[in-house]
Order: structure tokens, then sequence, then C-alpha cells
């Protein structure tokens, strides 16, 4: 008669939840006691309800009752196909109260909050970072361990991520499938086309907070950093020159070998990098991009302008350590100081 009239007679003597049924309240009290009766045979992982054990064994067995009918995909819990079909429908019930950002699960919702409140309850035991969820940060210890459980069948090269291997794979298929709606550059994920959409838009947001110069790239700030602190990591193994980054010692390094990789399609002339190529091809273009705002006089670097503006300027930053005279270009001064030395050239 108690499911007529609604009264539940089996009351927790913890948390005053009632329950129509004993056996009902028998489970519940074990969420108080901690009581787990239903234990695996093969992992021995404990259980408070025997339908809980029933389930878990299909990790073990691979069993997955559960078809979805539009990919075939299977699962092995009724909840986890509900949940699956969300995919193919859409639906997101799960709502954020503070963005409107829509959910499929209530765990989804849960971990999104933190973006919001800034909870970060998944703390790194090696260098304290915190973590939005669980998956977050065991990815995030194998930068500590080293890991790299994801391996390309190319290659062989590892990863750390799957969605890491998933890029990768593109280098191999040549497939980029963010396209810029601009000038329609292909990308190999999201975040590289972000950072090329800052080639349109001139946002620069990683600014140095010494000098004040803006950078759209965090790898960029972080070389250009160097040059205040006068790091230099990348060192020649020939002369023992110290580079700023690795581009820089690469080309330094045909210093040595005499390679000149960039090649004059007009005279043949061979450059270092493709930079010099450019410049280069201005003696044969006549090309002269860079002006003069004061006179409008035009040069093919951007050095000689700087050197230029001198002269209007009057500043004369190369200076004698004999007799303190200044001189608008370094040349000048050079050819100074053999006055003090006698016409001979100076030891540099």
């Amino acid at each position: 008669m108690r499911s007529h009239t609604g009264k539940k007679r089996f009351s927790c003597t913890d948390c005053g939840k009632s329950f129509n049924r004993k056996a009902n309240l028998t489970r519940h009290t074990r969420t108080h006691t901690g009581e787990k009766p239903f234990t695996c045979t093969v992992c021995g992982k404990g259980f408070i309800q025997s339908v809980s054990l029933k389930t878990h064994m299909r990790t073990h067995t691979g069993e997955k009752p559960f078809t979805c009918n539009v990919c075939g995909k299977g699962f092995i819990q009724s909840g986890d196909l509900k949940t699956h079909m969300r995919i193919h429908t859409g639906e997101k019930p799960f709502t954020c109260n503070v963005c409107g950002k829509g959910c499929t699960r209530s765990s989804d919702l849960k971990t999104h909050m933190r973006t919001h409140t800034g909870e970060k309850p998944f703390t790194c035991n090696v260098c304290g970072k915190g973590c939005l969820h669980i998956g977050n940060l065991k990815t995030h210890m194998r930068t500590h361990t080293g890991e790299k459980p994801f391996t390309c069948n190319v290659c062989g090269k590892g990863c750390t991520q799957s969605s890491d291997l998933k890029t990768h794979m593109r280098t191999h298929t040549g497939e980029k499938p963010f396209t810029c709606n601009v000038c329609g550059k292909g990308c190999l994920n999201i975040g590289n086309l972000k950072t090329h959409m800052r080639t349109h838009t001139g946002e620069k947001p990683f600014t140095c907070h010494v000098c004040g110069k803006g950078f759209a790239l965090s790898c960029a700030l972080k070389t250009h950093m160097r040059t205040h602190t006068g790091e230099k990591p990348f060192t020649c193994n020939v002369c023992g020159k110290g580079c700023l980054n690795i581009g820089n010692l690469k080309t330094h390094m045909m210093t040595h070998t005499g390679e000149k990789p960039f090649t004059c399609n007009v005279c043949g002339k061979g450059c270092l990098h493709i930079g010099n190529l450019k410049t280069h091809m201005r003696t044969h273009t006549g090309e002269k991009p860079f002006t003069c705002n004061v006179c409008g006089k035009s040069f093919a670097r951007s050095c000689h302008l700087k050197s230029h503006m001198r002269t209007h300027t009057g500043e004369k930053p190369f200076t004698c350590n004999v007799c303190g005279k200044g001189f608008a270009q370094s040349f000048t001064q050079k050819i100074h100081m053999r006055t003090h030395t006698r016409g001979k050239p100076i030891d540099e």
C-alpha cells in the first residue's frame, strides 16, 4: 500500500532520507558506512550494489551491449549511450548560468564552471600546477615523466596527447583543415589559425615588460627577452659564438660551411638566408621601399634609412674614445680614429 499512499516508512538515521523499501535503505546506508560487499574477482574493486559490479565486469570482458543506431558505437551502460546520442542530436541540456554555454553532460558543466570560478582542484605534486580536471592533470604529468604514449606509425614520433598525434599526422598527409577566411591559407590546427590571423589584425598580445614591444607569439617574446638578459643559449660548436635562437645558430653555421642556400635567379649570387636574398633582389629591380618622411629620399634597406635620418636629427651615436668627437655613422668614426693612430687601421 505504500506505493499508493506515498508514505516512506524506512528512514536513514544518518541523513534522514526515506525509502519505500528496506532493501533500498540498506543500499543507501552503505554510502555512509563505506561498505562495498560486491567485489570484482578480476581486479578486486568493491561496489555497493550487485548491478554496479555487473556493469563493471564489462570493462574486463569488453562487452558493450548498448549500441548507437546512428554510428554503431557500443557502450557499457545505457546512460553512456544516452549521453552519446546528444552528439548526433546536438542536444545540450546542461546550461551555464554565467555565460549560457550548453553542455551534453552535467560533469562537463561542472568542469566548465571552473573556468568562471578559477577553481583548479587537481594539483601536480611535482610543480604545484593546478588543473581543471583529472584528465588534464594526467596529461600534464607526462611533462615530468617524459611519457609519450601516442606514437606516429609513419615516423615513430611520440606524442603526449592523442590530439597532438592527430595534428602531427597532418604533416604526413598534408591536410590543413583550418582555413583563413581572409587569404585562404590553410593551417594544421585551430591554434595555428588563431596565430596566423594576427598577421591580418595586427594583434600583438604578448608584450615585453622591459621595453613595451609587442609580439604575435609567446615564443617570439621569449626570444626577444634574451636581448635584455644577454642570454644566448644556442652555441656554435666550431667557434663558440652564442645565438639567441636555433634559427640564428643555423644561419651562423653557414659561415663555417660556406653554404648559401638562397640563390639570385638573375645573377646567381648566393645568400645565407631569404631576407638577404630579398634585399639583394632590389639591386636588380631598383625597388627602394624605405622612404624618409622628412625629405622623401628612398632606400633599399631600412638600416640605410635609419643612418640617413641622422642627417635630419643631428644624432651622432658613434663616439671617438680618444677625443670624444661624435659621428653619425660607424665607418666615419673608424676613418677618424686613424688620425690618432697615424693612418694605421684600428685593431678590433
